[in-house]
């Protein structure tokens, strides 16, 4: 059957606007559906801002969205193993399964991937900030009704965290220092404590993150905002093994490169912005650091999912507000605002 939806759109910076979109046929191999909840994610609020994310530009009308989960009403042509009523988290990744990349089994660096709510591609693919949207079966991991619709949605950030600890290497023993406190920098360092981290050490600009972080389970947080002494001082006495650059920021960067320990690890989480930027590059030499990217997640969506429905990793701790779908605009200030929000999540009603 046909259908429309109200979506989030964005036509340019700080444009958002709810929209009527229609769908149309519901295609072979795809499952129609209802929006339960979703995530107000880093990369998403990069767009509202500046309509653009790192070098990825929008170029025409884009729904956002990739945190989300729902229920499955209408199945297409050739899907098994789900059926209309069940609650699904839906895996924004759409990767082709076939290029070298996946076959090598990093399916996140796909060379045909398509993402929800991301201009990487034009046309864009269109995100789940809508009251339906279409996905295709494979994207679909099912999930027990009892568990929250926003709870579901967050699998999707742990396992962008979880894909970074992984990243990290061994961690059993280590210690850890993570640069930026929003959402994907607290749950880094669950995962990383998850992962055996014998410490973790959280650094930020802003005093209510980093309250929220201590709260969670950081071993120390470090407020840089007026000047990086304390970060001198907790280096000084403590060696670390791996830093998580989280903030998006060359600052951030070259925080974290100076930091890590002599033969340390630093992976880098955070969209920086497109084009060239400030490295100390010469302290990766003389340090012989690793340097590594980490970018979204392959096989690690399925862990997150068992992850949350075990509870071995309470994902609502870091929500500080929901709002409806269709205060969508309202919602985004809000998670600007980090005196105010860690996490903001999109609910049905």
């Amino acid at each position: 059957m046909t259908a429309s939806a109200f979506a989030a759109t964005l036509y340019g910076p700080e444009d958002l606007r709810m929209v009527e979109r229609p769908l149309g046929l519901l295609d072979p191999g795809m499952v129609r559906v209802r929006f339960g909840a979703g995530g107000i994610c880093g990369s998403d609020m990069h767009y509202y801002r500046h309509a653009r994310t790192g070098d990825f530009v929008v170029t025409s009308p884009l729904v956002l969205g990739h945190e989300v989960a729902g229920e499955i009403v209408e199945i297409g042509s050739g899907v098994t193993g789900l059926a209309a009523g069940d609650h699904v988290a839906v895996n924004p990744s759409r990767w082709c399964g076939t290029c070298v990349r996946c076959r090598e089994g990093r399916e996140n660096l796909c060379e045909n991937i398509y993402f929800m709510g991301s201009a990487s591609k034009t046309p864009h693919m269109q995100g789940g900030f809508a009251s339906l949207f279409d996905a295709t079966a494979a994207q679909c991991v099912k999930v027990p009704k009892e568990l929250s619709f926003a709870a579901a949605a967050l699998a999707e950030p742990l396992a962008v965290c979880l894909h970074a600890v992984a990243r990290a290497g061994e961690m059993d023993g280590r210690r850890a220092i993570l640069f930026g406190a929003g959402p994907i920098g607290l749950l880094t360092m669950l995962c990383a404590k998850l992962a055996g981290a014998s410490e973790v050490a959280v650094v930020d600009i802003a005093a209510a993150p980093l309250a929220f972080a201590e709260r969670l389970g950081a071993d120390h947080v470090v407020d840089v905002s007026g000047g990086d002494e304390g970060l001198r001082d907790l280096s000084a006495r403590r060696s670390f093994d791996v830093a998580f650059e989280v903030s998006g920021t060359p600052a951030g960067l070259a925080s974290a490169i100076a930091g890590v320990r002599r033969g340390g690890t630093v992976v880098q989480i955070g969209n920086l912005a497109g084009g060239m930027l400030p490295v100390p590059a010469n302290a990766v030499m003389s340090k012989e650091l690793d340097l590594k990217g980490s970018f979204r997640f392959g096989a690690e969506y399925a862990r997150a999912v068992s992850l949350i429905v075990s509870g071995g990793v309470d994902v609502m701790k870091l929500v500080t507000a929901e709002r409806p779908l269709a205060d969508a605009p309202e919602a985004f200030l809000l998670a600007l605002d980090r005196s105010r929000s860690v996490k903001v999540v999109l609910t049905a009603s």
